[in-house]
């Protein structure tokens, strides 16, 4: 699987001209992913005004004999936005980050202690844009399992991780809705035992799957 997934961003992101995007190149275009796509809004909906704000994570690999997995955060409970969700490593960018890779590494760094040593990056998805009016660059990677975490206890309750078999089940990937401020709104979730994924992380997941399944 690592072999393929190697192969696929060698073609989909050359020269990791996705991931080497910056912030203020990413602002000023509108993604054509995005939770617009997914929540289906009413005509009355508008999306956010340009520029965006640019932010970008990391889809981290994790290369284990047993079968890859996915790392993934909680965040912590005590933060004033997405308090307790499951999200990637990952943040805003800085003035100082030179691209959307310089961010994600960074911010996996800051959250969970992983140093970029241990990180190969494959290349970046196509940027996704939030109801909220960020653009994301989720940048893949594949992480070499000899690392140790260090987390944050500020920014993340715990990390976790998933069987890249599992997110690669479409059959896992169910669209649920809910009412809110009297819409209807649509959202992926990837449910399991102990971790619902659900949002922005679990519609990048979806969209990671369908690359790697050729559904894209």
């Amino acid at each position: 699987m690592k072999d393929k997934i190697i192969e696929i961003f060698k073609a989909y992101d050359p020269g990791l001209m996705r991931a080497r995007q910056t912030a203020e190149v990413r602002s000023m275009r509108r993604p054509v992913d995005g939770d617009l796509n997914i929540y289906r809004p009413d005509k009355d909906y508008h999306a956010s005004e340009l520029p965006l704000k640019p932010a970008a994570v990391l889809i981290p690999l994790v290369d284990r004999k047993e079968g890859m997995t996915v790392l993934l955060t909680k965040r912590a409970q005590h933060l004033k936005t997405h308090s307790g969700q499951v999200s990637f490593p990952g943040g805003r960018c800085e003035a100082s980050d030179a691209d959307a890779m310089t961010t994600a590494l960074r911010e996996t760094q800051e959250e969970v202690g992983i140093e970029p040593s241990h990180i190969t990056v494959l290349g970046a998805m196509e940027d996704y844009e939030t109801i909220t009016g960020y653009v994301i660059t989720p940048v893949v990677a594949i992480l070499q399992p000899e690392f140790s975490l260090k987390v944050d206890a500020g920014e993340v309750a715990e990390a976790f991780e998933l069987p890249l078999s599992y997110i690669l089940d479409e059959r896992n990937h169910e669209l649920q809705s809910r009412v809110w401020n009297d819409q209807e709104r649509h959202y992926y979730v990837l449910m399991n035992e102990k971790h619902n994924v659900w949002g922005a992380t679990a519609a990048m997941l979806v969209r990671f799957a369908k690359l790697i399944n050729g559904n894209l």
